[in-house]
């Protein structure tokens, strides 16, 4: 199950858009600041954030910011939700990166068919890394070796994830991460990640 963190000062809005994602299908964690959002990141990793802008202290474009900081968290899906809907904010806020915009008010359906939508394309571009890494060095007969498990961390290898935030990133525990590193460095007979990255990339 997917896990959203909504973040919004509008209480009845947090209530009322939580029972509904959730009876979507979704895990919701919910909260009415951007310091508290940071909060939940750092413990539970969200796989999308639904953030107002305009909320005190802190806003939206501050947390879209501060989470680019952050080279772990930086590829998290955002859409913004906002009473702003001027050009120049929307611009703004896809030029920090968010994945979309939606005016409030707006139809929770619509809200519904963006995620599914974002979730779509990420699992796309997945398949089609593991696809191409596939073609690419398909001369080197290792890829034909590796289960899809091993592909999906070989990639994050290859981002330059360490252990520890591959665990987080697949929300596996660390032992298993190890093994299958190990399993990598094995069946690739390399000593250590660095031989492997380079064998890899040539």
């Amino acid at each position: 199950m997917k896990k959203l963190l909504l973040v919004d000062d509008d209480d009845n809005l947090r209530y009322l858009l939580s029972s509904y994602l959730i009876n979507e299908g979704f895990v919701i964690n919910s909260v009415n600041s951007v310091q508290s959002a940071l909060v939940i990141i750092k413990q539970d990793r969200p796989d999308l954030i639904i953030s107002d802008i305009m909320m005190k202290q802190l806003d939206g474009y501050d947390l879209i910011k501060l989470l680019k900081l952050d080279s772990l968290l930086i590829d998290i899906p955002i859409i913004f939700l906002t009473a702003k809907g001027m050009t120049f904010d929307r611009i703004k806020g896809y030029n920090l990166g968010c994945h979309a915009y939606l005016t409030k008010p707006f139809n929770p359906q619509e809200l519904l068919a963006i995620i599914k939508n974002i979730f779509y394309n990420i699992d796309l571009f997945k398949m089609k890394f593991i696809g191409n890494l596939h073609k690419k060095y398909d001369n080197h007969e290792i890829i034909k070796l590796l289960t899809y498990r091993e592909k999906t961390i070989l990639e994050l290898i290859l981002k330059g994830y360490m252990n520890k935030e591959i665990a987080l990133k697949l929300n596996i525990g660390l032992r298993n991460v190890e093994k299958y590193v190990s399993r990598l460095l094995s069946k690739t007979k390399s000593r250590n990640r660095t031989e492997l990255v380079q064998l890899i990339l040539g």
